[in-house]
């Protein structure tokens, strides 16, 4: 991110992941908070985006549409086995009163001899979820259910 170094971190929670996104736009905040949470699930860094898919959802609000991001990234990963380490979210904008996001995730079928298994994470949630905007940072939090 070009004049912002810092793509997220994690925040203390009793019992499930408690995640913070930034970005200097709304679509580079969800591409980092999607980031954040595969992060969780397997160390990125050994992940080569070699494969991508292309997602495009829907959601109500801005809210619905980052829950549902991140639901589809980890129904792909449930159901293909494909871990994701680079995301792009091409465009975030409304359409006929609902909010729409074209983007694509790049990742490889996960392979646990090179792929070590961090936490499984059910799903995101709407607990402690904020969408907000510091100066010219967008701010992306949520809590993953593991």
């Amino acid at each position: 991110m070009s004049g912002y170094n810092k793509k997220y971190s994690y925040l203390p929670h009793t019992s499930d992941i408690y995640i913070v996104a930034y970005g200097l736009t709304l679509n580079e905040a969800f591409e980092n908070a999607a980031e954040a949470m595969f992060n969780i699930i397997t160390d990125i860094s050994k992940i080569h985006p070699t494969n991508v898919f292309k997602i495009y959802i829907r959601g109500l609000d801005e809210y619905n549409l980052l829950y549902n991001w991140l639901e589809e990234l980890l129904y792909l990963f449930d159901t293909t086995h494909f871990a994701f380490s680079k995301f792009k979210v091409h465009k975030i904008e409304t359409e006929n009163s609902n909010f729409v996001l074209d983007g694509e995730a790049y990742g490889e079928l996960f392979n646990p001899t090179i792929h070590k298994k961090g936490k499984e994470i059910k799903s995101p949630t709407y607990s402690l979820m904020e969408i907000s905007r510091l100066n010219s940072v967008y701010i992306v939090k949520f809590v993953l259910d593991i």
